[in-house]
């Protein structure tokens, strides 16, 4: 009997070393009611940049694996006669602001006509306009990532002639990620949107993250009993892969 009970002393101080000391592998679930699940570890998403504006590639100014910025340039469509259309729709506006300018003093003078000067203020604002059509067709000719993320593809090169259906980059963003899980429909009632959850990722990744309940599926697949579950799990250093397996162990609410 006192064997039994040193016995069950013994495991009972090893579990909480193990425990103590963060040895890898060991996920005590904070919440005993609910079982540690497998989950996926996946890229929260994924865009394939395309143009608006048909041209031929003039320069692509990423590579396979680099990390980009949202908003900063990664391809340069050849922009040629969009730049001359800026230059030619500037030099309109100059033109028409100075015969307006010059225009005032007979206009203040009662020599020329009223409907003179509702003329050229019309025509200054139409060749404004027409200025700022011309600098946004010259923006679309730069490509820009949408997203913080890592570049996946790089699917044209240099000299390619390309349309709007034709994609270009495939960048993933990896800050957050989301994790996947199949969870059993005898949980369905349990797992709630907002709930915290402890991530250990499969090797190479160590260590534990938290992560964030932000969808629980309402329909429950038929066939296998089970509804979906997804995390996002915060990522700002990009220490953590994307395509990894990980056990998921909810804390609670």
């Amino acid at each position: 009997m006192h064997f039994f009970k040193i016995n069950f002393l013994l495991r009972s101080l090893m579990v909480f070393f193990m425990v103590s000391i963060g040895l890898p592998g060991i996920c005590i679930p904070e919440n005993s009611s609910l079982p540690v699940l497998e989950g996926i570890i996946e890229a929260s998403e994924t865009v394939e940049l395309g143009t608006q504006s048909p041209g031929i590639v003039d320069k692509i100014l990423v590579e396979r694996g680099d990390y980009v910025k949202k908003g900063q340039k990664v391809i340069l469509l050849k922009s040629d006669l969009e730049k001359i259309a800026v230059r030619l729709a500037k030099a309109q506006v100059e033109f028409y602001k100075r015969k307006l300018e010059r225009s005032q003093v007979l206009f203040q003078k009662k020599l020329a006509a009223e409907i003179k000067k509702d003329e050229l203020e019309t025509e200054l604002k139409i060749r404004r306009l027409e200025l700022e059509k011309a600098r946004e067709l010259l923006k679309l000719k730069t490509i820009r990532s949408p997203v913080d993320g890592v570049v996946l593809k790089r699917l044209v090169s240099p000299g390619e002639y390309v349309e709007e259906t034709v994609q270009m980059l495939v960048i993933t963003q990896l800050n957050p990620l989301n994790v996947e899980v199949i969870a059993p429909v005898d949980l369905l009632e349990k797992i709630k949107k907002g709930m915290k959850a402890r991530i250990i990722p499969e090797s190479p990744v160590e260590g534990e993250y938290q992560a964030t309940v932000t969808i629980v599926d309402q329909v429950v697949d038929a066939a296998s009993g089970t509804f979906g579950i997804r995390l996002r799990l915060p990522n700002p250093d990009l220490s953590i892969h994307a395509g990894l397996k990980c056990k998921v162990s909810f804390i609670g609410e």
